[in-house]
């Protein structure tokens, strides 16, 4: 299968993010966003004339994809869509790893060890990752980890250790940086790490069970793989759960063109 690589304006601008964002919603099959007077005046005045041609590099034209991240973490930091939804804990966990990879990683959000460090897939759960990855013949230095939301969902006051998954808003709100990072990078595929993550860049529903073992498409044809979360292997760790993952991770090795032994095929499969 040919992979066609990811497309979209070199230019990240906050204009560009929000346009991103309606469309996805749209694509979800939102027909109505609720606007407050703010928003509606910013919507106007840029309806109401062009975009610039130029912009100082902070702003507009980054010509390199270390530049347009850095533009990205930087702007996620205080991202007015999360901030405004007061779910959302305050420190922001953007990405870690290579941002000229082919294979993008996606999970879901930022859990306490991961707020704790500021990277993401830091606990249990990421150690599971780096296994996987090691079998792969990979390190995570080789390849680029993002989460669906950037900030770890809050559950109060005495949250201390506890998680839980973002909702749909707080996937919505975190969206268009996502989505701009993707174009940023231009990998050649993309692995959804869980439902979570699925959903929030794919649209729709399903159990990771219904979505895994055939590539998924997003709408610039960009390839996508989903499978079960590291933390799933964490608490099931039944030889059909493993070899199910690693069914995914060799499916990804072969779009990849990696190299793959006999000995890896055969990882985790029944004697």
């Amino acid at each position: 299968m040919k992979t066609v690589a990811i497309t979209g304006a070199p230019a990240i601008t906050l204009r560009d993010m929000t346009r991103e964002g309606l469309k996805s919603l749209q694509d979800q099959g939102v027909k109505y966003v609720a606007l407050d007077d703010e928003a509606r005046e910013i919507l106007r005045s840029w309806s109401a004339r062009p975009a610039p041609a130029a912009q100082p590099a902070s702003d507009s034209e980054l010509s390199t994809p270390e530049q347009k991240i850095a533009y990205l973490r930087e702007r996620a930091q205080n991202w007015p869509a999360a901030r405004r939804l007061g779910t959302l804990r305050e420190k922001m966990v953007f990405s870690v790893g290579d941002v000229h990879a082919r294979l993008v990683l996606v999970g879901e959000a930022p859990g306490y060890d991961e707020e704790r460090l500021g990277e993401p897939f830091v606990g249990k759960a990421g150690q599971k990752l780096n296994e996987i990855l090691r079998a792969m013949g990979l390190r995570r230095e080789q390849i680029y980890i993002t989460n669906i939301c950037k900030f770890r969902p809050s559950m109060g006051d005495n949250q201390g250790t506890a998680n839980r998954a973002p909702t749909p808003e707080e996937i919505a709100a975190c969206l268009p940086i996502v989505q701009a990072e993707l174009r940023a990078i231009r990998p050649a595929c993309i692995v959804c790490l869980g439902a979570t993550a699925a959903h929030g860049l794919l649209g729709g529903e399903g159990s990771v069970g219904s979505l895994r073992g055939v590539w998924h498409r997003l709408a610039d044809h960009l390839p996508v793989r989903v499978t079960y979360h590291p933390s799933y292997l964490l608490r099931n760790e039944s030889l059909s759960a493993r070899r199910a993952v690693w069914e995914d991770m060799l499916a990804v090795m072969e779009m990849l063109e990696l190299p793959i032994s006999e000995k890896q095929r055969g990882y985790f499969s029944p004697r």
